[in-house]
């Protein structure tokens, strides 16, 4: 028997927004939707993918995680205990990434980062969570 990391939830106000926010990031796509969870899968499914049909045990477990947005009464108020790490790949463009991601609404934030030193660049979404943009990789 083994485990598979299934969902990452996120808590916010506005989850169809939210949920809607990080699928235009990640070129995802939402699987689920109603008034209590919204479900992202970034990247999106495979075509012909079936959400409704049972897949065998061996595919299931390499599935992508899902990112899963619940309400919340509460506003964010405190720095993330965990947050998501983005990568574009050294044949992409990091910078013009970090641009698209503003544009799309994401803001630059201060967590206590040295930015003359790190390799990474925290930014928050439109509800206020960090992430981070890390420096390209090739694996």
């Amino acid at each position: 028997m083994k485990l598979r990391w299934y969902t990452l939830v996120i808590d916010c106000l506005d989850i169809h927004a939210q949920a809607r926010w990080w699928a235009q990031v990640l070129d995802g796509e939402i699987v689920y939707e109603d008034d209590e969870e919204v479900c992202v899968i970034p990247g999106g499914l495979p075509d012909g993918y079936d959400v409704e049909a049972p897949i065998p045990a061996e595919r299931w477990h390499r599935q992508s995680p899902g990112l899963v947005f619940v309400p919340v009464p509460e506003g964010k108020q405190v720095k993330n205990r965990l947050h998501i790490d983005l990568a574009a790949h050294v044949d992409d463009d990091r910078e013009a990434q970090i641009q698209r991601l503003l544009g799309l609404g994401a803001t630059r934030v201060d967590v206590g980062q040295d930015d003359e030193q790190v390799t990474w660049t925290v930014l928050a979404d439109p509800e206020g969570n960090e992430f981070c943009v890390l420096s390209s990789r090739d694996r």
